[in-house]
């Protein structure tokens, strides 16, 4: 008869260890709570509550458990020291100098609120234009910036091909962040502003008020389209070009805020 042999993995190993432990500890916690009991009594006297040898005597208030409280107690004491080894690792790194951020400590540093209170007063800043108007490294402020997202403080927006920052309170959405970012670079709210208003709303008209050629409209106006920002209607041989209506209320409101910074 061939006899087989059986392998025990290292993995398969620990757990049945595991297991173990936990049944021994299991079998301890009962035998812990049936443990017996002991009554002590006074030595008998005629009066209850009368020292034997003069000795103060204090009434014991006695609190009765049942054994099921006793094991829900023990293991709440046991989970709690167990949280507290997992979060053990907070006074290693104090120990050795470092700080933990969190959501409650993040604008703790100095340049990181800074950066913070930029992005807070000018929704759709980019880390060039952030790195110009703070003063910082560059590699500073794009750590500072990664941080303050990974904390949720702020949020990034990403499209055609460049990154801006907003606040993260929930305060921009999707087509506001959109137009916002747009409306960062001079010509397109130039562009905006003039076909909002009516003024100018083709390519030669729009490329005479800015002093432009009509080649510069043509690819400010293409990349417009390209995020929906701007229509086009067919008038003649002209090509109109008018606001999407989806987010014409979106710019009324924005552009009115980058016109009154620019007076201010």
């Amino acid at each position: 008869m061939e006899l087989s042999t059986i392998r025990l993995e290292l993995p398969i190993i620990l757990k049945l260890q595991n297991v173990l432990i936990i049944f021994l500890l299991f079998i301890f916690l009962i035998a812990t709570a049936e443990a017996t009991e002991y009554t002590v009594e006074p030595i008998p006297s005629d009066q209850f509550g009368v020292p034997v040898n003069g000795e103060k005597v204090v009434e014991v208030q006695i609190i009765e458990i049942s054994y099921w409280e006793f094991l829900l107690w023990l293991a709440t004491v046991n989970i709690l020291a167990a949280v507290d080894l997992l979060y053990s690792k907070r006074i290693i790194f104090s120990i050795a100098g470092y700080k933990i951020v969190n959501s409650r400590n993040v604008l703790d540093n100095p340049s990181r609120l800074n950066i913070y209170t930029y992005i807070k007063t000018n929704p759709g800043a980019y880390i060039s234009e952030i790195v110009g108007n703070i003063g910082l490294d560059r590699e500073i402020i794009k750590y500072h910036v990664k941080t303050l997202e990974a904390q949720n403080k702020i949020e990034a927006y990403r499209e055609g091909g460049k990154t801006r920052f907003f606040e993260n309170n929930f305060t921009y959405n999707e087509d506001e962040m959109r137009v916002i970012s747009a409306l960062q670079n001079v010509t397109n709210q130039r562009i905006i502003l003039e076909i909002l208003t009516s003024k100018c709303d083709t390519n030669i008209s729009l490329a005479h008020e800015l002093g432009v050629s009509r080649a510069t409209v043509s690819w400010y106006i293409k990349n417009l389209r390209e995020i929906d920002l701007i229509t086009e209607i067919k008038e003649g041989r002209n090509t109109i070009y008018r606001i999407n209506p989806v987010y014409e209320l979106v710019v009324e409101k924005h552009i009115k805020n980058f016109q009154d910074s620019d007076n201010n």
